[in-house]
Order: C-alpha cells, then structure tokens, then sequence
C-alpha cells in the first residue's frame, strides 16, 4: 500500500544489521516475512547478467528452452576463442549491444576450446561467429568482426520476435470461421490449428503461437479479407502478477499446475536423476544471476582531452606495451592504440618457452599482464585500428582511428605494429576465408574439433599450429616445400614426433576446394488443408566451406588431392607498416 517504501526502508536496514551479525537464518526469515507480507505493484524482473558466459552444452540447450516457452526472447550467441583477436575485438562491441537491448534480448557467450560439442553441432568454421535464436530455432548467422552487421542483425531478430509474439487460441479460430465461413467443421478448425500447433517449440505447450500463428493470419486475412483475434502470447503485466508470492490466487494455481514431487525415498533411479539434474539448474541459475560482468578490459579507456599528448604509442604487442610501462614510469601518461585482437603474442596458443622468467605462460596471459601493468602505472587505451597519420605544422602528429573517428593529437610517436600474415594467394584462398581457410590456429582450431586439417609452412609459427591443432584435430597434415623444417629444432621434433602429425614434404599447395553444404534443410510435408499448407517455416540456408587441396610435388611436379576440413596458413610475415607510406621512408629490401 502506501507505506510500501518505508516497509522496503525498513527490511534494507533490518538485512543489514543482521548480516553484520552473520545471522544468516534470521536475514532469511526476515526476507521470507517480507516477501508474504506485501504483492508487489510493479512487474518483478529476475536478475541476469548482461551476457552470460555457458559453461555446458546442456547449459546451452535449457537456454533456448527456456526463453523458447516461457519468455518468448530472441538469444543471441558469440562463439569466440580467448587466443582469437577478432573475437577480442567483439567483446566490447558486444557487451554494448547486450546494455541497449537487455530488456528485449539474451546474449550469451560460448568458447569453443572449451564446448567442443556446440561448435560440432553448428558448423563454426571461423571466429567469432554470431547466431541467432528464436523460438529455440537458429533464423539467422554471420561470422567476422562487423559491428554494423551485429547491430543489424540483433535489431532484425529483435523486431522478428515481437512481431511474432502471437497466439492463436481455438476458440478464436471457431469464433472466426463462425463469422467468415460456417460450412467448416468443427474437425476440420481442429485439424488447421492441430497443424498450426506442431509447429510450437519443444518443450512447451502445443499451441498455434509465433511465427506459424502469424502466417496462418495472413493466409485467412488474404482468403476471407480479415484475420482471426490473436493475443499476445507473453504478457508480461500477467505473468509478473502471477509470480508475486503474495498472491493467494498464483500460489494456489502454481500448485495444481506443478507436477507432484516424488518421495525420494521410494523414487526410482531415473526419478532421482531427474531430481538432481533439476536442483543443479537451479544452482547454476542462481549463479548465474549473481555473476557481475566483467569490464576490467575496458578499463583505463583514454578520453579526448584539451591539450596534445605527450607520447602516443600505436601497437599492442609486447615492444609497445613495453614502450608503454617505460614512458608511465617517466610520467609522460602515454596513449597506447591497438586493436584489442593484439598481434602475433596475443593470438599464440601454445606455451611462451623462450622469455626468461616465465613458464607455462600463455600469450594472451603474458599480453595480459603487461597492459595491467602499463595501466597501473598511468597508461591509457584506445583499442582501435590507424587509419592514418597526419603532421602538424610546426610539430606534432594528428593520429586518425577507425571505428570511434577519434583524433588524437601527440607531440611523438612510437611505432611497435609489429607484421601481419602472408597469403598464399593461390585459387580458392580468398574466397574461402572464414569457412575453413584461416590464418589463425588458436582463433580458428576449436571449430575443426575431430576434423582432418591442414598447416602450409615450415618455420616456428607453422610447428606452434601444428601442436595446437593436434590436440583437437583428428589428424594434421604439414605441407612444407623443402625437404626440412626451417624452424627451431625442439619445436620441429616435436612436430616429427607427433602420432597425430604426417609431414608432406617437397610440396606446395596450389588450389583449395571448397563445397556447397546446406544446413536446416526443411522438411517436405504434405498438408490437407488449404491453411495449414505452407506452415514449416525453416528456410535453407546454403554456404561453402572447405572440402580439400591440390598439392604439387617440387620433386616429380606430380598433383594429387588431398581431403581436409581447414587450411590454416602459415608462411610468415610482412611488417604492418602501410599506414606509414608518404610520412616516413621505405626501405624496399
């Protein structure tokens, strides 16, 4: 009633004193008291993180259940790597877009080192990749570092979902062919909406709601020149009036509507597994609803300011993050710019073994820790991509970015861009990148999980490919051109050594191939009537991916075809110095 607030008042300091008292049991009783006290007037929201991260694949799949049948919201899903620096790149993108659409979305993140079995079940070839649920239904994919596309796609499943936000009861439909056609059967209504109804998602009621329920409306609107009644499938005002446990009503219908529990101590052995599958949900989602996004990556963002910067480094690998901790500690304030998908460092799986003082460390943790330390120390970062460098007159840069079409303005700058990677540029190469050719087996190997993959090169990079992809892979292939290894000796024994690693040597690759696969390639079903035709709305979606390589023998110049899933490039690097050309000299050689 009207004293609500000084109740709610009241209960906030009795919790605290109590908890400072640690009387755990009291707080609870004094919260029970509370909760039966008073019905809310407002809608209760349950609490959720803004993304949250899955940890299983049944995890996964009571997700999409569960926001399928009772919420009716669309789930968007980021497959990413910790080692893959497009996904890291994301991260921040998508940890905004979630913010923005909290209330009419889930976002959920999945990491494929770890669910091997998601990756397998929905064909992540690249990261990150970007899927979209409705209806516990994918509608809707794209792979790559897009924001643009993201929010577009977002948006689409946004609107798509309250859109079909629709239910079509029986009732209405006999009410509606009373008025506009009364030569139908009372079997003949059952069987449309029958039909309708198998089209529902798993797990919940058979009804006529979403997308079939609207498309059923549109076919009799076309037909008759009016639609049937249909009602908002979730409403949330009822539902939130229902959940109130102050209301004897919902209380009273929750219990005839739950299942009895079964004594446990005469339950069967599938009963008590059932019970104790249900029980960790439950403790997995109040995990869940307590989990704080983390945002410590984002922190120590620079901001514009009103005066040039003393020293701005571009580069986030470890010359600049080093350059970095060295100019904070002379208290220049230094700006350090770098996409956060980091360089070569960032994205190395397997172990760094050849920086003194550090064991068992890996990339993306040594990366880490030294921009922790750089931030500590009065650094600050604008994680994104030069565009280009201006000079000023008399002196100082005009430094452009990317994406936030900052300027930075800096007295000097340090250059630590460190190389990018070469292309084979060979047939098929470019048009396959994203759907198993990638020049990134930390990033990209996750997704190959049992699969046949292939390394070209012969040096460090190609061995560390090599070794990540064969803890996955079902097998791995090395193509080097020459008859030996020009990498370091530990890292080619090993390669040589390897039960899940053949060696092709003398070879190149000339050619990859890549084939058409379809995926939720709908089934064809015959209907009766003239309504319920046409209802599967599963539409197919067709792609390439990679399906093997030609290889050439230098020794015979003899071509043969080898199968593999992936190509994964790996013949060193060019220095990432473009952005330069007109400001500094080139040394061509």
């Amino acid at each position: 009633g009207r004293d609500r607030t000084r109740r709610q008042t009241s209960h906030n300091r009795t919790m605290i004193s109590i908890t400072k008292n640690n009387n755990v049991y009291a707080a609870v009783l004094v919260t029970l008291i509370h909760i039966f006290c008073w019905t809310p007037s407002k809608i209760l929201v349950v609490a959720r993180p803004v993304v949250r991260h899955i940890r299983s694949a049944h995890e996964f799949d009571r997700v999409l259940q569960k926001h399928a049948t009772e919420t009716g919201l669309p789930v968007i899903v980021d497959f990413y790597s910790d080692g893959c620096g497009p996904c890291r790149m994301m991260a921040p993108i998508f940890q905004k877009v979630a913010k923005k659409h909290i209330e009419t979305a889930v976002f959920v993140k999945v990491d494929t080192n770890q669910i091997y079995e998601l990756s397998g079940r929905y064909g992540i070839r690249s990261l990150p990749t970007f899927m979209f649920f409705l209806d516990g239904k994918k509608v809707n994919q794209f792979s790559g570092a897009s924001e643009q596309q993201l929010v577009q796609f977002v948006e689409a499943v946004v609107e798509r979902s309250q859109r079909e936000n629709t239910k079509l009861t029986l009732e209405s439909l006999k009410e509606f062919y009373t008025k506009v056609d009364t030569s139908k059967s009372v079997a003949d209504i059952e069987g449309v909406w029958k039909k309708c109804a198998s089209h529902a998602p798993k797990g919940g009621k058979a009804e006529c709601v979403g997308a079939a329920a609207t498309s059923l409306a549109r076919k009799l609107k076309q037909k008759y020149k009016q639609p049937p009644k249909l009602e908002k499938r979730f409403q949330p005002e009822q539902e939130g009036k229902e959940k109130a446990t102050g209301s004897t009503e919902g209380r009273n219908k929750k219990k005839e509507t739950e299942p009895e529990k079964p004594n446990l101590y005469l339950a069967t052995k599938d009963q008590l597994l059932d019970e104790l599958q249900r029980r960790e949900d439950e403790e997995l989602e109040a995990k869940v609803e307590e989990e704080v996004d983390d945002e410590d990556e984002f922190e120590h963002m620079w901001q514009p300011g009103d005066f040039p910067e003393r020293v701005c480094i571009i580069g986030g690998g470890p010359a600049g993050m080093a350059a970095a901790i060295y100019a904070a500690r002379a208290g220049l304030s230094p700006v350090l710019v770098a996409p956060p998908m980091g360089g070569q460092l960032q994205g190395k799986g397997v172990d760094v073994e050849n920086y003194p003082g550090l064991f068992n460390a890996t990339g993306p943790a040594l990366i880490a820790a030294m921009r922790q330390q750089a931030a500590f120390y009065g650094a600050k970062f604008e994680t994104d991509t030069i565009t280009k460098i201006e000079k000023k007159s008399p002196h100082g840069y005009r430094v452009y970015t990317n994406e936030s079409n900052n300027v930075i303005e800096t007295h000097s700058i340090i250059i630590a861009t460190g190389a990018e990677a070469k292309w084979l540029s060979i047939p098929g190469e470019y048009e396959l990148r994203g759907a198993g050719v990638s020049s990134c087996a930390t990033c990209d190997g996750a997704a190959f999980y049992n699969q046949h993959v292939i390394v070209v090169g012969g040096g460090d990079t190609a061995m560390e490919d090599a070794l990540v992809l064969a803890r996955t892979s079902a097998s791995v292939t090395v193509v080097h051109r020459r008859d030996a290894f020009r990498a370091s000796n530990i890292l080619a024994q090993r390669v040589m050594e390897h039960p899940k690693i053949r060696i092709r040597w003398n070879s190149t690759v000339i050619e990859i191939h890549g084939e058409v696969v379809k995926e939720n390639e709908a089934e064809s079903k015959s209907h009766n009537s003239e309504e319920g035709s046409e209802l599967d709305l599963d539409e197919v979606t067709v792609r390439k991916q990679v399906s093997g390589v030609t290889l050439l023998d230098t020794a015979t110049n003899e071509a043969s075809h080898v199968a593999c899933s992936a190509v994964f490039v790996a013949i060193g690097h060019s220095p990432a110095t473009e952005f330069l050309r007109g400001l500094v000299d080139f040394d061509h050689e």
